[in-house]
């Protein structure tokens, strides 16, 4: 393969045994059912709806693949075992890369079910194989508005609805009941969104995390900048308008 690169900040693991499709399904923000269809993107949430972890689900032999950050990849494993009990479910880590690409696709490859804007993935061997350049990995994410883990996404800060999860084909309103369905579906049905992330123009320089004022009062947070447009999670009542990440100039796209 010559036309992909390797994304050492991946690991996948696989969910095997008995039960590991209806064991998911209990703890997953989208339908698991559907993986036999494509690759699903899911998350794992607390019983506050509060996010914890995000991957992509696909069909593994007799088993489902979570492609998920390797920083959390222990955690999750540890999170999925403390909710197995007597089910017949085997979690392991497969070793396998994560490889990307942005051409043609090569057999065995899927698209990324985020969008297609992010390329196709497929898992294998990386050896040989250049690594992903993650300046031009977040510049494509800042220009499709996509959270990345540990950056947007915050374990048990972040709601997945005000990262754009719906957007992202992340999540399911039609399922069964799962880890923290009830404060979702609320926030879905009965709630407007007050904040969310955004993209936004950052005219000056600005580093990741700063916070983001207008008329000196708090209004969100900087993310990810990447060629003068960045990702923001906004207050959207103080949005309006030039806001303030120390010196530079930031104005919601």
């Amino acid at each position: 393969m010559t036309n992909g690169f390797y994304n050492a900040d991946r690991t996948v693991l696989r969910i095997a045994g008995a039960d590991h499709v209806s064991f998911l399904e209990g703890l997953v923000s989208n339908s698991v059912a559907r993986v036999a269809e494509g690759p699903v993107y899911a998350a794992m949430l607390s019983p506050q709806g509060k996010y914890l972890f995000d991957f992509i689900m696909s069909s593994g032999e007799n088993s489902i693949l979570l492609d998920v950050c390797a920083d959390r990849a222990a955690a999750l494993a540890q999170r999925l075992t403390m909710y197995r009990l007597r089910a017949d479910v085997e979690i392991t880590d497969t070793g396998l890369a994560v490889l990307q690409g942005f051409d043609e696709m090569p057999e065995g490859a899927f698209m990324d079910p985020r969008s297609d804007a992010l390329g196709w993935r497929m898992y294998g061997d990386g050896c040989g194989i250049p690594e992903l350049d993650r300046a031009a990995w977040d510049a494509l994410r800042v220009a499709n508005e996509i959270p990345e883990t540990g950056v947007e996404l915050l374990p048990d800060d972040t709601y997945i609805l005000e990262n754009g999860f719906e957007r992202l084909n992340g999540v399911d309103f039609r399922k069964g009941c799962y880890v923290g369905q009830e404060v979702t579906a609320r926030m879905k049905h009965k709630t407007e969104l007050k904040k969310g992330l955004v993209s936004v123009s950052v005219d000056g320089e600005a580093d990741a995390g700063t916070p983001i004022t207008t008329d000196g009062k708090p209004a969100g947070t900087l993310h990810t900048v990447s060629g003068g447009q960045g990702l923001a999670y906004l207050r959207f009542d103080r949005a309006n308008g030039e806001m303030l990440a120390g010196t530079a100039v930031i104005c919601r796209n």
